[in-house]
């Protein structure tokens, strides 16, 4: 299988993450809301896992403890963090979510987000498959909650259920176009700098959106289960990383 082939499947089943958000149609809000904080601290184990356990010793590996490559990692933090303040982004992961930007705001700062994180995944199956299914694996769990509270935010801010989760799928389509550039970029530079750049990215979301949501969340006994989920997503990509 070619790389550009592993590009573009992995890339166009996580846009597919997209259509979760008939969850909130089969389930309902009050399940959903049971659910949605242990998925969230389970991602946000598994973004500290892929940043910390596999992104950031393949760079090393790859290409040495070279300063620039620290400083993508800087740059991949830092531009997130431009996300949120320039475009009112940030990841809402509540079924009944309070008040937000335009709709339409949103759509186009996850097109965004959904962009870069091709180049990530994308960068990642350039160094080799492994670690691009690793980084495809760590995204996926961070975009499983994501998009469910994104399609709970088109339904409140007036989309139709049908709109909602079309509209989602479409913002999602920017991560193949990402894919396919960065891609194209590999053919004549040294991409090794998205490995880091990726991480920056997924120690941000981990940090800043996601472990705020639940480290107060519940009472004592919940708190320990979100704990527990977000350490399991830790040792999921450790499991991963010791069996490539």
């Amino acid at each position: 299988m070619s790389t550009l082939a592993w590009i573009l499947a992995s890339t166009f089943l996580m846009s597919l993450i997209a259509w979760i958000g008939v969850l909130v149609l089969a389930l309902g809000e009050r399940a959903l809301e049971r659910l949605l904080p242990r998925l969230v601290a389970f991602a946000a184990g598994s973004l500290i896992g892929g940043a910390f356990l596999h992104l950031l010793p393949e760079t090393v590996t790859q290409g040495g403890p070279r300063l620039d490559l620290f400083v993508w990692l800087v740059g991949g933090f830092v531009m997130f963090f431009l996300l949120e303040q320039f475009l009112h982004w940030r990841h809402e992961h509540a079924v009944q979510p309070r008040a937000r930007p335009v709709t339409y705001l949103i759509l186009m700062a996850d097109g965004l987000h959904n962009f870069l994180g091709g180049m990530a995944i994308a960068g990642s199956f350039l160094v080799s498959p492994q670690v691009g299914i690793v980084t495809w694996i760590a995204a996926a769990a961070h975009e499983i909650p994501t998009e469910l509270g994104d399609f709970a935010i088109l339904v409140q801010g007036g989309w139709s259920r049908t709109g909602a989760l079309a509209a989602n799928f479409l913002s999602a389509l920017t991560i193949v176009v990402g894919g396919v550039l960065a891609w194209g970029l590999g053919q004549g530079l040294d991409v090794l700098f998205l490995l880091p750049f990726a991480a920056g990215n997924f120690v941000y979301i981990a940090a800043s959106d996601l472990i705020p949501e639940i480290k107060h969340a519940g009472d004592a006994r919940e708190r320990l289960g979100h704990f527990v989920a977000f350490l399991l997503g830790i040792l999921l990509l450790l499991g991963v990383r010791l069996a490539f």
